[in-house]
This record gives structure tokens, sequence and C-alpha cells, in this order.
């Protein structure tokens, strides 16, 4: 009985905080969101922040770690040193520094296999002497396919009245140029048709007045000229 005792103890040891190693004495820890969700392509940060109970050292070296798919999975990203796993290969990105206890770290382009389960680990430095500790809690993302959305179907842009306006504009600045153009050309067709007019009419004044002297000088009969007082008779 005494022996499973003992192997509980460690159990309920870790279960009373958020990380490994945390007691109600000495409390400390990570918190990191249990859920997120993000869409294949697009990019999600994983918020977390710690707390701990020790005086720090001048120089505390913090650093921060994290690993995936399991609490002793492979490390994915190193602060102190710039690891990230060839996987993630420039897609990774702490927002953090070392005087903040809360930061996020950012995947950029998210793919398929980027789901799975994070854990970050904290490390730093005390006057006590080098502390670490990681999440208990996980935070497990999932990764949505993108849906395909289809292209637009390209239509007709709606009239806008400014385009009305301008299109009104437009035709009747073509139909006054058009009343315009028909009444010149009814104007050239009148003053042509009185030129013509004119010109025929001096045309038979011309040719009265020739046979008028024509006769006076004896050289046409008086029978080929009609005068107004003769009527439609020759004289005898």
């Amino acid at each position: 009985m005494t022996w499973i005792l003992l192997l509980l103890l460690p159990a309920a040891y870790l279960q009373t905080g958020n990380s490994a190693g945390s007691n109600r004495e000495r409390s400390f820890g990570v918190n990191q969101s249990a859920l997120l969700s993000g869409v294949q392509g697009g990019s999600i940060e994983i918020p977390f922040s710690f707390y701990f109970p020790w005086e720090l050292a001048p120089d505390p070296q913090m650093r921060i770690l994290w690993r995936w798919q399991q609490f002793h999975g492979e490390f994915i990203y190193n602060s102190s040193s710039g690891f990230i796993h060839e996987h993630f290969k420039d897609r990774l990105i702490l927002n953090w520094t070392q005087s903040q206890t809360s930061g996020a770290l950012r995947i950029l382009d998210l793919e398929e296999k980027d789901q799975s389960i994070y854990f970050c680990r904290v490390y730093l430095n005390t006057k006590h002497g080098i502390e670490q500790w990681q999440s208990i809690g996980w935070t497990q993302l999932t990764v949505t396919p993108r849906k395909h959305i289809p292209a637009p179907r390209t239509m007709a842009p709606s009239p806008t009245p400014a385009t009305s306006a301008h299109t009104k504009n437009t035709l009747t600045a073509t139909e006054g140029q058009m009343s315009v153009e028909n009444q010149t050309l009814h104007l050239g067709t009148s003053v042509a048709l009185a030129v013509a007019a004119a010109v025929l009419l001096a045309g038979v004044l011309g040719l009265m007045a020739f046979l008028r002297w024509k006769r006076r000088k004896g050289q046409i009969p008086d029978g080929l000229f009609l005068s107004p007082e003769s009527g439609s008779g020759a004289s005898a």
C-alpha cells in the first residue's frame, strides 16, 4: 500500500499547477491557449505567459523553447540559439523579449501537417540557480483546408447617376449637333434654290430685253414678237 501512495504522489504534485514542478508553496507555471484553429495558407498565434516565485539573477538569461506532438517531443524553436525545426523553416516568429513574461509564437503559411499539440518550455537563471519548466497543458492546433472560392462572374456595371447624366448630356449634344446640321442643310438648299430662280429670272428678262432691242433695230418681224397688248393672236 505504501508503494502505491508513493507512485501517486508525483501525479498529484504535477496536477496542482499548469506546469511540471509547480506546487502550492512555490507556484510557477506556463499558461497556453487550449484550442486554436487556423486556415491552411494563413497564420496563427499561440499566446503564452509564465510565472515564478524566484528572484532573478543579475543576468537571468531567459529563453523560450517550443515542442510539438508530445510532452517530450522534438523542439521546434529555441529563442537563445535561433533554432527552427526544418519543417517550420522561415515560418516561425516569437513575439517576446526577456523583460516580458508573456508573448506569442506565430506560425506562418499554415500547412496540414502543422495540426498537432504544442508545448512551451521556459529556462531562466535565478539567484538560486537555473530553473526550467514546461507547460503540462498543451495547445491543440487545428488546421482546416482552404475552401475553393469560385471566381466572381464578370457583370456589366450598372449605370450610376453620373454615368446616366453624362450619357444623357452626350445624347443631347449629339441631337443638338444633328439639329444644327439639318438646319444648315435646309438653309443651304433654300439659298441654292433662290439663286437658281434668280439666275433663271435674270436669263428670261435678259432674253426679253434682247428681243426688244432687236425689234427696234428692225431685225425681228413684228409677228415674231408678242407684246402684252397683242394678246394670243399674231398681227396680219
